[in-house]
């Protein structure tokens, strides 16, 4: 570690946030040059990096090549992370959180990434940062308390249950139901929720299900709520089941099945019947900390391609000399760079939102969408051309450029799809008719 990092780090434990006394110094890890151009990012976004960076250090490749080979849960990075607070870094301070705000989450999911723990790494922790937005918003004082400071110290990780298989972007007319039961102090959950991140480890779920039947509701937005539950396993009525996928292999992914599975009435999150609103308040926020992970693999892709371009010599010269190798990659920088600015331009947009009314949620929406949509197209180039510098050899899994490939579908398609982002701005900022 740095002795920059170094005081970084012990100046948020001392005070959780690296703006408090530390020093205001310039980031720098090595005499290498980073591939990423450093200018502009505030000093606490600098200083993030740095921080983060020194813990991701302790986990080499090898550490999640064998995570993801084993589909072995990567439970000491989410303890490492947890133990120096990191998992309430966009949380206010009155929570325990740093205070800090998603401009600096962003490049945190951005350094885990690009340390070489890929999606892997980000997802381990994601739901961590984004989904206790809405909990911590529209939550009790009772329920924050409760669960609040034991996600941020890593007892507790937490899981994001909204995507059903029948409905899939569809969220308006999810079915999975919560009934009040008679005595009015329980909810009886029925209903399958799929592609639930983190569901095998997690002892929260921040649940969407319908407490008004759809056909019942004057507006599509009403009739569901949010509720912030355990997924206790010891008891009847939750069923999970592994999903084995291509990529992100170490972190899991499930179907998870409710049949009259007992929740107590004091897990509802805010008014019953306005969850939908509710949810939307992390929306945007995901989405940049997706822009930022996409990020972050396309610029360890890249950065491994560079490299071996530069080393590896063909007909006596290296294969990065000829304009077939080069050019690709300069192009897939450029690329990179460009989707970089649109994600903390759309963060810092998203931040400012929070406390200035004059900007507009159609403009933070618009920025959001486009910062995911351009930094996982980014991504998916970098990772395809850094496969196909190395050759062969990036077939390889030693590499590490095939884990990125595999890797890099996912923000194309998660938490939505390209093409209905494409939609988004084809309706809202063209005007043009809606497609579905």
């Amino acid at each position: 570690m740095s002795n920059f990092a170094a005081r970084t780090v012990r100046c948020r434990i001392a005070s959780f946030r690296p703006r408090w006394a530390c020093d205001r110094l310039r980031f720098s890890t090595s005499t290498r040059r980073p591939l990423m151009d450093l200018a502009g990012f505030s000093e606490e976004q600098l200083m993030v990096r740095e921080a983060i960076s020194a813990i991701t250090a302790k986990f080499p490749n090898t550490y999640w090549q064998e995570c993801d080979q084993n589909e072995r849960d990567p439970k000491e990075f989410h303890a490492a992370l947890a133990k120096d607070g990191w998992l309430g870094i966009a949380l206010s301070e009155e929570l325990g959180g740093a205070g800090l705000g998603v401009s600096e989450a962003t490049m945190m999911m951005q350094t885990i990434t690009q340390s070489g723990a890929g999606m892997a790494g980000a997802q381990a922790i994601h739901a961590n940062v984004y989904a206790t937005q809405p909990l911590a918003r529209f939550g009790t004082k009772a329920q924050l308390e409760e669960t609040i400071p034991k996600i941020i110290n890593g007892t507790w990780r937490t899981c994001f249950g909204v995507t059903e298989p029948n409905t899939g972007l569809e969220t308006l007319k999810l079915k999975t139901s919560a009934t009040k039961t008679a005595a009015g102090d329980a909810y009886s959950v029925t209903g399958q929720k799929i592609w639930i991140t983190c569901a095998q480890v997690a002892s929260k779920m921040i649940l969407l299900a319908r407490t008004t039947p759809i056909e019942e509701v004057k507006k599509s937005t009403q009739g569901l709520s949010m509720f912030c539950i355990d997924l206790n396993r010891s008891t009847s009525g939750l069923d999970m089941r592994r999903i084995k996928k291509m990529g992100g292999r170490a972190v899991d992914a499930n179907e998870v099945f409710f049949d009259n599975y007992q929740i107590p009435a004091s897990t509802l999150v805010g008014q019953e019947n306005e969850g939908f609103g509710i949810i939307l308040h992390g929306m945007n926020a995901e989405r940049c900390l997706l822009a930022g992970e996409a990020l972050g693999l396309g610029y360890a892709a890249l950065e491994r391609a560079a490299q071996y371009a530069n080393d590896r010599v063909v007909f006596g010269r290296p294969i990065g000399q000829n304009q077939g190798i080069a050019h690709p990659l300069a192009d897939a920088y450029m690329k990179l760079e460009a989707a970089k600015l649109a994600t903390y331009h759309a963060a810092k947009l998203y931040d400012a939102s929070q406390t200035d009314s004059s900007i507009p949620f159609h403009s933070v929406g618009v920025a959001c969408n486009s910062a995911k949509y351009l930094a996982a197209e980014a991504a998916f180039t970098a990772c395809e051309r850094a496969v196909l510098t190395h050759g062969g050899m990036g077939y390889a899994m030693e590499y590490d450029v095939e884990r990125y490939l595999r890797e890099c579908l996912v923000p194309r398609i998660a938490p939505v799809s390209r093409e209905m982002i494409l939609n988004y701005i084809s309706e809202k900022v063209l005007q043009l008719p809606r497609s579905y």
